[in-house]
């Protein structure tokens, strides 16, 4: 099978999803089964019907998941309302023409949804180091037709240069940046500072970001907070807060001591506002 950003790949619509595995989908999306615990025994189900990536429809964007090596793929595949809380947040907070930034941007799940959102005249910056996640999220965007998508094929970071990305087991979402290389798998991308990244994308205000980062979150944020003028603060913000244990600092204290305050948490994220009391 061809990689996903190549020009011979099979155009959207190419994997949709056959009788039986649309029944399967369906079936998961309306009951209990949407739920993590099932998703990678619906995924091999599904995978058994016919192998391959599935061409679907979340949130109003147009997604080919490869739902057998990645948890948020099999996520949005079979729940529709996952990461809904975040979404929703985040809606709340960027207007139409407004401006997203998604650090971690995986295969688009906020990304795609807040570009549909925002509309033409709005700007979504995604960044994204993996080489092949990045892939994925680029044919993502184009299957969705969004041209206020600006992708940055780099890893968020303390400072310019390069990290080292590594993905533990089958899990390509959950790529990791590693300080030293013990298992060979690690491989070396670019790194940019979010507010090199920013100035690049000619953003001169954010109204939301998302930051997803498998435990680097602290390393990302604080270094852009004291190096940013406060009119580049986003206004709203979703931090993952799974890996807090691999933070060296705390970056949700960080902002709260800037004027944030929390707004609410789901299982994996704080969602955060600025100026909120």
């Amino acid at each position: 099978m061809t990689p996903d950003n190549d020009p011979t790949s099979p155009p959207f619509g190419a994997f949709a999803p056959n009788a039986a595995q649309a029944a399967i989908i369906s079936l998961a999306r309306h009951s209990r089964l949407k739920r993590g615990a099932f998703r990678p025994m619906l995924s091999r189900l599904v995978n058994l019907l016919r192998t391959g990536p599935l061409d679907v429809e979340y949130q109003g964007a147009s997604f080919r998941f490869h739902h057998q090596a990645s948890a948020t793929e099999r996520g949005a595949l079979f729940n529709p309302d996952y990461n809904l809380e975040e979404l929703d947040f985040l809606r709340a907070h960027v207007p139409a023409g407004g401006v997203f930034v998604d650090v971690g941007a995986n295969v688009g799940t906020y990304a795609m949804v807040l570009a549909r959102h925002v509309g033409p005249r709005g700007k979504v910056i995604a960044v994204e180091p993996h080489p092949i996640t990045h892939a994925r999220l680029a044919f993502n965007n184009a299957a969705s037709g969004h041209a206020q998508v600006k992708l940055v094929a780099a890893a968020a970071g303390p400072a310019d240069g390069e990290l080292m990305i590594e993905t533990d087991g089958d899990n390509l979402g959950a790529s990791h940046i590693v300080t030293s290389e013990i298992s060979g798998k690690a491989i070396k991308v670019p790194s940019l500072r979010l507010r090199r990244i920013l100035d690049e994308a000619g953003v001169s205000q954010v109204d939301a970001l998302k930051i997803d980062v498998e435990g680097f979150e602290d390393r990302v944020l604080i270094g852009f907070f004291r190096e940013a003028p406060p009119s580049l603060w986003p206004r709203a913000v979703v931090v993952e807060h799974l890996s807090k244990n691999e933070w060296l600092e705390d970056c949700i204290a960080d902002m709260r001591a800037r004027g944030y305050s929390e707004a609410g948490k789901t299982r994996s994220n704080t969602l955060l506002v600025r100026g909120s009391k």
